[in-house]
């Protein structure tokens, strides 16, 4: 028996909704295919302030965290960026809610000297209205921007060198952060990739310590960066945050959320096409004729500028790698739907939206990443596709960049993927040069434009997609060249597309499509034993 968000397409069944960048598009998916829904959301803690509380009173693997102050000592408080939730939360974010609290107990044991750092790491910084967003308007007004700033990695009066693993991964960090009597993150966790050890010793680090693991002979030995039990990136960084721990005294706080994403009136986009009533069919024929005869910047702005309505389902506090292992489970017990048996053919759309285009354009080597990398690992256990399985994805691959926050991507894009499309030999001939530009530098320290690095990264993060499929086809392209760059087939619809891919799988293959945003992952299981996991 199938899980219910496991659904076979029969002869009776609906036409599927599946988002192609900012519009919704309508498909008819073969008789047999399954459709993967995300999970309904979890329901939301009652008292979010008082679970706070009760968190930091209560940590694992550590003293409460009054218990660790006292009148005039160093602290330092490190919280995620813009880069999560996707989109942005409804105020009052829950971020603003801990650092409230922790301000307020922070004052009454007379902690004065206090520093809130953005761990951007060498993503863009954020602008002022971004984070005020975030940390309310007090919180904001009291510290901004003095006290309450951005991490620059490329500041090396600023960075601090403190350590090497023991397989010669260098960790160099913020210098107040490494300096301070106590280091408190404030985590908001979107995905079992994130938080953990990664906090600290990826969003207070700068390039070199970065590039011990965002490179494609790491990224290739993640099988699903989603699963960090598996992931070679998180065992990496687990060394490396170990060794942070050893130095830093670090309090992890990390929350947790539902996969509530879209508000009332657009709820029906994460249903079952089959189980919409009369008014939500209507609401989604109206959305899809809508979006269809607006600019793109109207598209984009229907759903990016309205704040999702997440509910806080967990906070964990404490030391960080017990505090985790709740974190991850909580995520687990949120996106995971098992399956069983891989398929020949994975068809998915790509939205509107990615960790790295908040507030602008998903511009082609995020629409990449986005397919090879995020979509294609959200899985546990063996890949959704079979070993050189085609992936069909739905996007216009518009050639459009944002040149405020991806400056440096335009190049990579229009030069570099001209040259080659190998990740080792991009990472050897090219990524030293782009880390050194003293213009793209400028424009990540001054500006609000990415490191000149992260294109590769974000090229690398793609590595393990690219590495296990036999083919990409991509539906709706408005052009040729982009899908061509990236090493993609074209087709102009989904018939012709899956047309193609049964070119080259068995005679009657295995369809599965991911019906998402919101975030659901594959708890996966293949038709032949695990031992067969390296094989499949």
């Amino acid at each position: 028996m199938s899980h219910p968000c496991v659904v076979t397409i029969d002869s009776r069944s609906a036409p599927r909704v599946l988002f192609s960048g900012d519009r919704l598009v309508e498909v008819d998916l073969p008789t047999g295919t399954r459709v993967l829904y995300p999970k309904p959301p979890l329901e939301p803690l009652k008292d979010v302030d008082a679970a706070i509380r009760y968190a930091i009173n209560h940590p694992y693997n550590s003293e409460p965290l009054y218990a660790k102050l006292r009148p005039g000592m160093k602290v330092t408080i490190a919280v995620d960026d813009i880069s999560l939730p996707l989109p942005p939360m409804r105020r009052p974010d829950v971020r603003e809610r801990v650092l409230t609290i922790v301000l307020d107990l922070l004052a009454d044991y007379g902690v004065d000297d206090i520093e809130i750092i953005i761990a951007t790491s060498v993503h863009r910084r954020m602008k002022a209205f971004e984070v005020r967003h975030m940390v309310g308007d007090k919180i904001f007004d009291a510290y901004w921007p003095k006290k309450l700033y951005n991490h620059d990695a490329e500041n090396a009066a600023q960075m601090k060198y403190i350590g090497t693993t023991e397989h010669g991964e260098e960790v160099e960090l913020s210098k107040r952060a490494v300096e301070s009597d106590l280091v408190i993150y404030v985590n908001l966790n979107l995905v079992p990739m994130d938080g953990g050890h990664k906090s600290v010793a990826v969003g207070l680090c700068g390039y070199r310590s970065l590039r011990a693991h965002h490179n494609p002979r790491v990224m290739r030995d993640c099988y699903s960066y989603m699963d960090p039990a598996t992931s070679a990136l998180n065992t990496s960084v687990v060394r490396m945050g170990k060794l942070t721990n050893k130095h830093l005294n670090v309090f992890t706080i990390e929350t947790t959320i539902n996969n509530r994403m879209f508000d009332r009136p657009l709820e029906f986009l994460a249903k079952n096409e089959d189980d919409l009533t009369g008014a939500e069919k209507g609401a989604l024929r109206a959305l899809r004729f809508t979006l269809d005869k607006l600019p793109q910047p109207a598209r984009q702005a229907i759903f990016q500028r309205v704040p999702s309505p997440y509910g806080v389902t967990g906070v964990f506090a404490g030391e960080t790698e017990a505090v985790h292992e709740h974190t991850l489970r909580r995520a687990f017990e949120q996106y995971c739907v098992p399956v069983s048996g891989q398929a020949d053919i994975l068809i998915t759309g790509i939205p509107y939206i990615s960790p790295y285009n908040v507030n602008s354009f998903l511009n082609p080597l995020l629409v990449q990443v986005m397919a090879n990398g995020y979509l294609f690992n959200l899985y546990r256990g063996v890949p959704m596709v079979k070993k050189g399985g085609t992936m069909i994805i739905l996007h216009p691959c518009t050639d459009l960049f944002d040149n405020e926050h991806h400056a440096p991507y335009i190049e990579f894009v229009h030069r570099l993927l001209p040259e080659t499309r190998d990740a080792m030999e991009l990472h050897k001939r090219f990524e030293p040069k782009f880390a050194a530009n003293p213009a793209y530098i400028e424009m990540y320290r001054y500006g609000h434009a990415y490191h000149p690095t992260h294109p590769f990264f974000m090229w690398y993060w793609g590595e393990a997609g690219r590495q296990h499929l036999g083919r990409m086809i991509v539906v709706g392209a408005d052009n040729e060249y982009i899908p061509k760059l990236l090493g993609w087939e074209t087709a102009r619809t989904m018939d012709e597309a899956l047309r193609m891919a049964k070119q080259t799988a068995p005679a009657k293959p295995e369809i599965l499509a991911l019906h998402s945003p919101p975030i659901v992952m594959a708890d996966m299981t293949a038709d032949k034993p695990r031992g067969a996991l390296r094989g499949t």
